[in-house]
């Protein structure tokens, strides 16, 4: 299958005619062909996008009508539900199951931005003079989006819905291994007759396509989700002309058990926590901390409940675990495994199932390390895969010690039963998202951003709409006498 990309309420091939073929991580076959668009395909978007923020109708539609549109584009979506689910299943490789939570998350978001679009205001201002000065928000402009692979459509949502209720218009690049479900939501797009250039959605590589985003001085912020060191390229290209950023990078984040916790949850949450989507979550529980009292028990439990984890096709209900997004990235993931079994001890796991069933996909299996030291590689870097490094503790001073001893600060998850010392452990770790005997509940009303090198700015919740809004001062003279200074 041919796609398209979305470039000025029009499809476009790439320039060069050349194509990126789209692998499904089940079994490596071809699911669709998009263009690999170059650096000048994509200023075609820009320029697109550009004329419908400064000529176009988007900006200066009354709020309520933005809003609309984003209801509409909710409804769309759960119209194709299923299709999309699928989409994203077969593309990623993530349990259908799981898909279908994103799907309907997504809807959600555009649904929660259509309504908030309404409720951007701005102040009047009592000052020290005959004036009165009002503060007004306004939209910051064009907007570069480039998101991950882990979460096709869920990822587009997230950054187009704050935008578009903020009256933005946007160049979205999806993750150049999972591009389907972003072009789908082009043709609900296309269908609702959104203005021409409000949403344009380029396909390509990150260095090609989304680096002519960055660099492009048309372009007012650069709104990224990805891993560190890609990150770092982006906020380098964007500082040449000064460009807004959110920016969302990756985590490797405390999960601590205290030995009072209500065992049994605290296993089924160290296993979700660290294996959900195949552990390629920014925000996986990848350090889990035990408390050693009970570490050797709960190094047991989890071994034994590991063995339930059913890998398998990703479209069969009962799978929990699909394959890997890719091979490259499987075999990066089976890198840091073989420096692990050097670093700790290998407890469940460690390589490729042996099913022949399985053997032409990219899967790995779910793996747990015990008696990791913090300083270690596999408790120190984000591996973005079913990889669970354990670590035993002796008593709150040292678990919040050795939760905040990375250079991340995305996520974090406490489990006891000690309310008190819950929220007092919590509030010590240095981390934007945290929870309470539970793991990975995510909520559109909640902002979503990290401390330290896990990036900066937040997305969701009202503060995500903050992102894509400028405040500008307007003063009122109320006298009418001259300045009279010359």
């Amino acid at each position: 299958m041919q796609r398209k990309a979305w470039i000025g309420g029009r499809w476009a091939d790439a320039s060069s005619g050349q194509t990126r073929e789209i692998i499904n991580p089940v079994d490596g076959s071809v699911l669709a062909r998009v263009p690999e668009m170059s650096a000048d395909d994509v200023k075609q978007a820009i320029a697109a996008a550009r004329r419908a923020f400064d000529e176009g109708p988007w900006p200066r539609l009354p709020a309520r009508e933005r809003g609309t549109m984003l209801f509409k584009i909710a409804e769309a979506i759960r119209a194709r539900a299923a299709a999309f689910a699928e989409a994203d299943t077969r593309n990623m490789g993530k349990p259908i199951v799981e898909a279908e939570f994103d799907v309907a998350d997504a809807a959600h978001c555009f649904e929660y931005y259509g309504g908030l679009a309404s409720k951007i205001h701005g102040e009047t201002l009592e000052v020290p003079d005959t004036a009165l000065s009002m503060v007004m928000r306004e939209p910051v402009g064009l907007v570069g989006q480039i998101i991950p692979w882990n979460y096709p459509l869920l990822m587009a949502a997230w950054k187009l819905a704050p935008a578009l209720a903020a009256g933005c218009t946007t160049v979205l690049k999806p993750a150049e291994q999972t591009p389907l479900s972003a072009l789908m939501l082009a043709e609900i797009l296309e269908s609702l007759d959104l203005p021409d250039g409000v949403v344009n959605i380029v396909t390509g590589d990150g260095p090609t396509a989304g680096g002519a985003l960055v660099t492009d001085a048309r372009v007012d912020k650069i709104a990224f989700t990805g891993g560190l060191d890609t990150g770092r390229l982006v906020i380098k290209g964007s500082a040449d002309t000064i460009k807004r950023m959110s920016i969302e990078l990756g985590g490797k984040n405390p999960n601590v058990v205290f030995a009072d916790a209500d065992f049994e949850a605290a296993v089924d949450g160290a296993l979700f926590g660290a294996f959900a989507n195949q552990g390629e979550v920014c925000s996986a529980g990848s350090r889990l901390l035990v408390e050693r009292s009970i570490y050797s028990r709960m190094l047991d439990a989890l071994s034994e409940k590991s063995k339930r984890i059913q890998l398998g096709d990703p479209l069969d209900r009962q799978t929990k675990m699909g394959p890997l997004v890719t091979r490259e990235h499987q075999q990066k993931v089976l890198e840091y495994i073989d420096i692990g079994r050097r670093e700790a001890r290998l407890v469940v796991g460690g390589g490729i199932p042996r099913d022949s069933a399985l053997a032409k996909g990219f899967f790995v299996e779910p793996t747990i390390f015990a008696d990791v030291d913090n300083r270690a590689r596999i408790a120190q870097e984000e591996i973005f895969g079913p990889v669970l490094a354990v670590i035993p503790f002796d008593s709150e001073s040292e678990a919040v010690r050795i939760a905040n001893d990375t250079p991340y600060g995305l996520a974090g998850a406490v489990w006891t039963r000690d309310v008190f010392r819950g929220i007092r452990v919590l509030k010590q770790i240095r981390a934007g998202i945290l929870w309470l005997n539970t793991y990975h509940p995510t909520y559109n009303e909640a902002p979503w951003g990290g401390y330290k090198q896990s990036g900066f700015g937040r997305e969701l919740g009202s503060y995500g709409l903050e992102q894509y809004l400028e405040t500008k001062q307007i003063n009122l003279n109320l006298s009418e006498a001259p300045i009279g200074w010359y």
